[in-house]
Parts: structure tokens; C-alpha cells; sequence
């Protein structure tokens, strides 16, 4: 058992989510083995591409809001929530028809769409097992977020309906397709610690909205950068609407009339894309999007006020200048 609630020092918090990141990036490995090594290799794929590991950080950090915790179910808690949001990962790519994720190959390009389908099902499924070794309230919780998480996907995949606001409509569907999960982490986190429901609720509400941030900087980044590891304005070729884009087309200026009419149109063209972008980086909508992320940003910051000072609560707090300066 590791004491939760005890003063930890800044060093020895840093040292000690080094180590268990550590275990837990192991773990990952271990869990995505399969029967075959076919499948191993397809599991393991997008895990061995890295990643930011944020849902476990959260899991990791939300734990010190409590008391004593135990170090297995803290490591399955942050496994959980990885293997969901990795599992989600191949499914994404099959439905945007991606080439590139965490700058390799993506799966379905790698394999093909039914072997990446699979495997996100796979991944759901060691994530099922994982969870259900820590007890019935997180098998629910996980089962809540999955709805939400398939619920946000058809949402995006069959639009607004007439007369709900495509800005609106957008921003529900970031908080279930990213939102819930990252709120799920917090959750699982304080969940292990056996934190209080007032501070459950804080973690939850702070989980949402940094996650919710987190898109809508990932938003921009898509049209800003073009060192992601993913190509840039993917979303702007599959038609994917993001928050630099609905602002853009909600301007009246006619002299944007060229780029909403190539946000409206076949972009697999690259002439087309490449303009499209061109245009997109000059537009007053990046900077509009940017005020929208810092100020979410804060939101989530002041959600954190209940909770007890600590390495842990600055950790959480940093992530919301991290999520404002990435997209600048």
C-alpha cells in the first residue's frame, strides 16, 4: 500500500509517476499480447508508436486525493483507460481512413480496415478484463464511457440536425468522443484513493474539460503543424469538422467565400488541400480557436480550487498551460 494523502515531496512525486509510467508502458505491452503473433503485432502497434500517455498521468496524479492506494489496482485503473483510448485509435483511423498515426503507418493501411477493426475490439476486450478485476463501480463507469464514446462517434458521423447550431453540436461531440474518457481517468484515479465524493466530482468536472481542451488545441494543431505524425489537415479531407473550421464558416466576410467553398468540397485533391490549409493558417479563426482553448483552459484550471495543494494538484494545473501553449 503507498500512502495517498501523506506530503509528498515535488522530487519524490516526479520520481515516483516516472516509475509507475514506466510499469505501466510495460503493462501495456503485456496486455496486448495475443494468441497469434499476427495479433500481437497488429495489437502492439499503436502502443509501440507512443504517445503522451495522458489518461494514466491523470490516473497516476487524481490518486493523491485520497488515502492509502494500492499499487496493482492504480496500474490496472491507468491500464484501463489506456487500452480504451488505443483500442478507440484503430477503430478512428479505419473511419477516417488515415495513413499515418503517431508518425508511422496506421493499421488499417499497415493490415486492412477489418484486421484494425478487430483489433480495436481486442483491445476493448483486455480492457474489459482488466477493469473487471478492480470491481463492479468501475465496470460501470467504463461501461458509461463506452456508450458515450460510441454515442459521440455517431453523433459526429451523421451530423447536426436541422436547426442545431454545428458549433454547438460539435463541442457535444468532443465531450463524449474525448471528454468522458479523460474524465473517466481522474474518476478512476480518486477512485482508487478512495477519495471523497466532492473531490470526485472535482476531479471528474476538471477531467471533462481538460479533455475537452485537449481536442480543440488538437484541432488547431491539425491545420497548424506539420510535425504532428499525422498528416496535416487530415480532418479537413475526411470532411471532419473542428472548431477552427465551423468558426471560420461562420464568417460573413466575402472574401472567405473561397475558403468555405473549399471547406464544402472534395479535398483529396492535394492542390485543393494545400490551398485549403493556406488559407485556413491566415484566417482570423486560429486565433479565435485559440482564445476558445486558453479560455477552457482556465475553466479547467479553476476546477481544481477545492482540491488540496500538492505536486499533485500543480501537475494537473500545468497540463492546462501545456494544452494552451501546444496550440500557439
Amino acid at each position: 500500500m503507498l500512502a495517498g494523502s501523506e506530503a509528498v515531496t515535488e522530487d519524490r512525486f516526479a520520481e515516483e509517476m516516472k516509475q509507475r509510467l514506466a510499469v505501466i508502458e510495460e503493462r501495456l505491452l503485456e496486455r496486448a499480447g495475443g494468441q497469434t503473433e499476427l495479433v500481437t503485432r497488429a495489437a502492439q502497434h499503436i502502443i509501440n508508436a507512443g504517445g503522451k500517455r495522458f489518461r494514466p498521468l491523470l490516473v497516476l496524479a487524481a490518486s493523491h486525493f485520497g488515502g492509502d492506494v494500492d499499487e496493482e489496482d492504480l496500474i490496472r485503473a491507468a491500464l484501463v483507460v489506456e487500452l480504451t483510448h488505443v483500442a478507440s485509435l484503430y477503430h478512428d483511423d479505419v473511419m477516417d481512413d488515415a495513413d499515418m498515426r503517431r508518425g508511422a503507418p496506421s493499421a488499417n493501411r499497415q493490415w486492412q480496415n477489418s484486421v484494425a477493426i478487430l483489433v480495436g475490439d481486442f483491445l476493448f476486450a483486455r480492457a474489459s478484463t482488466t477493469v473487471a478485476e478492480l470491481g463492479v463501480d468501475y465496470v460501470l463507469l467504463q461501461a458509461e464511457t463506452f456508450a458515450r464514446l460510441v454515442q459521440g462517434q455517431i453523433a459526429e458521423t451523421i451530423g447536426p440536425a436541422e436547426g442545431v447550431d454545428p458549433l454547438e453540436h460539435y463541442l457535444h461531440v468532443v465531450a463524449d468522443k474525448t471528454g468522458s474518457l479523460i474524465a473517466t481517468s481522474a474518476l478512476f484515479g480518486g477512485m482508487v484513493s478512495g477519495a471523497s465524493d466532492d473531490v470526485l466530482e472535482s476531479l471528474r468536472a476538471y477531467g471533462e474539460e481538460i479533455g475537452i481542451v485537449f481536442q480543440l488545441s488538437d484541432d488547431i494543431i491539425d491545420i497548424t503543424s506539420d510535425v504532428t505524425g499525422k498528416t496535416p489537415g487530415t480532418d479537413l479531407r475526411e470532411g471532419v469538422p473542428t472548431l477552427p473550421t465551423l468558426l471560420a464558416l461562420r464568417s460573413g466576410d466575402p472574401a472567405d467565400a473561397r475558403l468555405h467553398e473549399l471547406i464544402g468540397s472534395d479535398l483529396t485533391d492535394d492542390a485543393a488541400l494545400a490551398e485549403t490549409l493556406t488559407l485556413l493558417r491566415a484566417h482570423k479563426a486560429i486565433d479565435e480557436a485559440r482564445a476558445v482553448v486558453a479560455e477552457r483552459a482556465e475553466n479547467a484550471r479553476r476546477m481544481l480550487d477545492p482540491l488540496p495543494d500538492g505536486p499533485a494538484k500543480e501537475t494537473l494545473a500545468a497540463l492546462c498551460d501545456q494544452v494552451i501553449n501546444r496550440s500557439v
